[in-house]
């Protein structure tokens, strides 16, 4: 087919109609021929999407326990948060931030009390949240705290995911992250996660911030013992170092509080935001701080071409109003209880452990089980769920999930175990 055919089809017969028209074959050389490798995706193509359920080409029903890694936390198509994206459709959806508009305005008010800080900077993805709490901890190291210009040091911890721009993967200890991408840049200190001396001791006078989850999804769902996340604040405090949670996974009701900090006393001085915050919909990130830290960006310090558009923003309003209205965070603390411990209730010898907060859960599987034919069992028992690192499988299924759903993904779990 010529280009100029290819075009034509497209505009008279429909996008939609082309779409529905490839098979499940088609659908995947396409893609392996003409995007980049850099994900290895199920072997299924997935056409409907509907609340907790996804379908293939052929219609066979999956459970996503995947969630697009916890963006899908309304479950898919949340329909108050799809009408209102059609409403805006009607009057913008792209001007700039050369302009005010009421969007935005409005978003950045709602996003501010959701999130219980001062300020917030809009964004398109997690990694460039990550990327502007790390511009603001530093410029307000060098003009707030005295550190020397181009000496600011952030604490980040060992097993960390923060997203994948070369900044980030250059404090990556995952190798396969970083190996063929440097040289990266400078001013990062990495310690272990959970302990809280080994911190301390990193610390010095050119020390901005610690930069951490307060849960490490991606690296196996890691929970750090009681007492650290408020450990972490207090030396912050003590030590005059911005305190930053990645919450771009765990938040958002994801782990049954509305953010992972709040099971204990850790409030941020800034919290990276994204994935759920764009209700399942569209791409939409955020860092939120307190003033102290966010006034320090001045005009043409940071950007964004498509960051606070009036339709991303209309949409993580729906999505926090959703969020607030149907009480998903307990939902998610109560149904993920549930959860566990049914996971639990199998006794299977191949399950190592299961754990989690809230609907994140890892089930960790033992290393000598062949985790790449789990996750096809996984996919023929009608399960969506990928592993993590060291044999973890990930279960983060919609926040919107009822007890006999949770009954349905663990019956097939069963199954996939054998």
């Amino acid at each position: 087919m010529t280009n100029a055919n290819f075009w034509k089809n497209l505009r008279i017969g429909g996008i939609t109609q082309a779409i529905s028209e490839l098979s499940e074959v088609q659908t995947e050389e396409l893609t392996n021929r003409y995007g980049t490798h850099n994900y290895h995706p199920l072997p299924v193509s997935i056409v409907r999407t509907d609340g907790i359920y996804v379908y293939d080409s052929f219609g066979k029903e999956y459970v996503d326990c995947i969630g697009s890694y916890s963006a899908v936390a309304y479950g898919h198509l949340a329909p108050f948060i799809v009408n209102s994206l059609k409403e805006q459709l009607s009057l913008s959806a792209l001007t700039s931030r050369a302009v005010y508009t009421p969007e935005l305005a409005l978003f950045l008010e709602g996003l501010s009390r959701f999130s219980g800080m001062d300020m917030a900077c809009p964004m398109n993805s997690g990694a460039e949240a990550v990327e502007t709490a790390i511009k603001l901890a530093r410029k307000w190291g060098y003009t707030r705290k005295g550190i020397p210009e181009d000496h600011a040091e952030i604490i980040v911890a060992d097993g960390n995911f923060h997203g994948r721009t070369t900044t980030i993967v250059g404090f990556s200890s995952e190798q396969s992250y970083r190996k063929n991408f440097g040289p990266f840049t400078p001013g990062f200190v990495t310690v272990p996660f959970g302990d809280i001396n080994v911190l301390k001791s990193a610390i010095n006078k050119n020390t901005a911030a610690v930069l951490m989850e307060p849960i490490q999804a991606e690296a196996g769902i890691l929970i750090p013992a009681d007492g650290f996340l408020s450990a972490v604040r207090s030396l912050c405090t003590e030590q005059n170092v911005l305190l930053i949670w990645d919450e771009i996974q765990t938040g958002f009701g994801r782990t049954g509080k509305t953010f992972a900090w709040q099971y204990e006393d850790a409030e941020p001085d800034m919290i990276c935001l994204g994935k759920a915050l764009g209700g399942g919909l569209i791409p939409i990130a955020a860092t939120a701080g307190q003033r102290h830290v966010m006034e320090v960006f001045q005009p043409g310090d940071h950007g964004s071409t498509f960051g606070g558009n009036p339709l991303a923003c209309v949409v993580g309003l729906a999505a926090m109003a959703e969020m607030e209205e149907s009480e998903l965070a307990e939902r998610s603390r109560v149904h993920g209880e549930y959860f566990k411990s049914k996971l639990k209730e199998l006794h299977h010898p191949s399950i190592a452990e299961v754990r989690g907060r809230g609907l994140l859960i890892g089930l960790e599987i033992s290393p000598e089980l062949d985790s790449t034919a789990l996750t096809r069992a996984f996919l023929n028992a009608g399960l969506l769920t990928k592993e993590t690192r060291h044999h973890t499988f990930r279960f983060a299924p919609p926040l919107t999930i009822n007890r006999k759903s949770i009954d349905v993904i663990v019956e097939r779990v069963r199954t996939a175990l054998g």
